[in-house]
């Protein structure tokens, strides 16, 4: 029997004071929360250039890494691309490990005391999000969400394959339930109106977010309380979304606030760099999204501001429905596997084709999109069939100069941190975003991913980027690498099988050359 670490005790005794209904369902979702933290684990493990891995040795069973000081770690046959949760048991010199959190803390590497305390809080949490789901057959079942919060609420389980796919150390379990869409609550935003001349306004700031000469700035009720440690002079109701920090406002637009937590990996604040640049970027956006022969639309941010630091800022951006036509739904990638609707391989291979259509064709002139599951957007025609794409949130484009001139468009001013030429940086930014990210999480394994790419690549553009695509490795954020470097600035990458050499453990001999054929170049 499994003694539960703890975090999660500590989860159990505080869930008993404020949700006490929700007990047993936490502790019958605990081995399951395990098991599914467990392989995003192994997922890194197996792949993530990891400084004290000596070998790996693949077999028809399972995978052995060779450690640097002598040990043996021994878990199942790897698939990067596999959202379920395939991973029960990793052994460590033969002794079995089914919890995440004590496994890692075995390893005893650099850092992996804090990382262990990071997937223990992921379990924890990850189980707390799916006693609260509805039951299965509930609420949910075969209905389409009214509102566009709702689509996002229903996603339960985070990131697919990030193993900090529910960390969320420094909120209490009053925390979660009052302020994580998955629980489903009405949150109530701060109001904090501040001299206008003290702020740093881009874009046109909303009238209604407007007193006189105050500029008045939604905030996250847990900011307000345990980082600006003020008290709103209003309140203003939301719904979370995926994002946490970015709430829906009643039949209006969307609020994203600044949230100084740790939140899987990073704190999310909003730098004053990105309020400043905020109004170019949506603007640049809007006309790049204009060339991708409408199949492609940006939420236009409608305004940001900052007062002084990046504590106390906020960005009112549109909400992705608003490109939506009649009987039309738009739905976040990342939901697309908690919506109940039938996604079929045809169906599969069909987004696949337009979200490559659209990836590759900005990537072409000049913008790579950082196009995962929670930034992308799927518009669903009234009998569910994917005809168009959302983006939302620029902040984290890479945008070439280079490739702009070549298409006869001047670069906008924008950070230097957003501009390289560099081939290598704007492949992974797309790559590693929508294919091995939006597109497997998505279809869920290695396999399934394979048919999609394999249908979808066929009518594409012969480019060198499809070139890149089809005949070398994937990258991937190497999430479990970053979270075990820490004092690493930047992110770090990892070489994924691409699904379209077909791997012999996907049943199919390696074909160096893809499915894509001659590039034409």
């Amino acid at each position: 029997m499994h003694r539960p670490s703890a975090v999660e005790a500590e989860i159990a005794d505080e869930l008993a004071v404020v949700r006490p209904a929700l007990v047993s369902r936490y502790a019958a979702a605990l081995p399951g929360a395990r098991a599914a933290v467990l392989s995003r684990l192994w997922r890194g493990l197996a792949h993530d250039p990891l400084p004290w891995v000596a070998r790996r040795e693949p077999d028809r069973d399972g995978l052995t890494l060779r450690l640097t000081d002598g040990r043996r770690l021994r878990g199942p046959r790897p698939d990067p691309y596999a959202t379920a949760a395939y991973v029960t048991v990793v052994r460590l010199d033969g002794v079995a490990y089914g919890d995440p959190a004590r496994l890692t803390g075995e390893l005893a590497v650099p850092h992996s005391a804090s990382f262990a305390a990071e997937l223990a809080h992921s379990v924890a949490s990850l189980a707390l999000s799916r006693a609260g789901a509805p039951e299965e057959g509930g609420e949910d079942a075969g209905e389409w969400p009214r509102w566009d919060w709702e689509w996002e609420q229903r996603v339960v389980d985070g990131h697919p394959f990030h193993p900090n796919c529910r960390s969320r150390p420094g909120f209490s379990v009053a925390d979660q339930l009052a302020y994580g869409p998955e629980h489903r609550p009405v949150v109530e935003l701060g109001l904090i109106p501040v001299p206008a001349g003290d702020c740093l306004v881009t874009g046109v700031w909303p009238e209604w977010l407007r007193d006189g000469e105050q500029v008045v700035l939604p905030v996250h009720p847990w900011q307000a309380a345990h980082v600006l440690k003020r008290e709103p002079a209003g309140r203003m109701a939301a719904r979370p979304l995926m994002a946490l920090r970015t709430l829906a406002l009643p039949a209006g637009p969307h609020v994203k606030t600044a949230l100084s937590a740790r939140l899987t990996s990073s704190v999310r604040d909003i730098s004053l760099g990105s309020v400043a640049a905020s109004a170019v970027l949506s603007e640049f956006g809007e006309s790049m999204a204009a060339r991708a022969d409408g199949l492609l639309h940006i939420t236009r941010t409608l305004g940001a501001a900052a007062a002084g630091s990046a504590d106390l800022a906020a960005v009112v951006r549109e909400s992705p429905q608003e490109y939506a036509a009649a009987g039309e739904r738009v739905v976040p990638v990342a939901a697309l596997a908690a919506t109940g609707l039938p996604r079929s391989p045809a169906w599969t291979a069909r987004f696949a084709r337009l979200a490559l259509t659209v990836g590759l064709r900005l990537l072409e002139l000049g913008v790579a999109l950082e196009a995962h599951g929670q930034n992308l957007l799927v518009v669903l025609s009234p009998d569910g069939e994917p005809v168009r794409l959302v983006y939302r949130d620029l902040a984290d484009l890479r945008i070439s100069p280079a490739r702009l001139a070549q298409h006869g468009i001047p670069a906008p001013e924008l950070p230097a941190r957003m501009m390289t030429d560099d081939e290598r940086t704007l492949r992974r930014k797309v790559f590693g975003s929508l294919v091995a990210g939006a597109l497997a999480g998505t279809t869920g394994s290695g396999p399934a991913l394979r048919v999609a790419l394999e249908s979808a690549v066929r009518d594409l553009p012969r480019t060198p980027d499809l070139a890149a695509l089809c005949g070398e490795p994937l990258p991937a954020k190497a999430l479990t690498l970053m979270r075990l470097s820490p004092r690493a600035a930047g992110d770090e990458w990892a070489e994924l099988p691409n699904p379209l050499q077909g791997e012999p453990e996907w049943g199919r001999p390696r074909n160096p050359a893809g499915e894509c054929g001659d590039s034409g170049q």
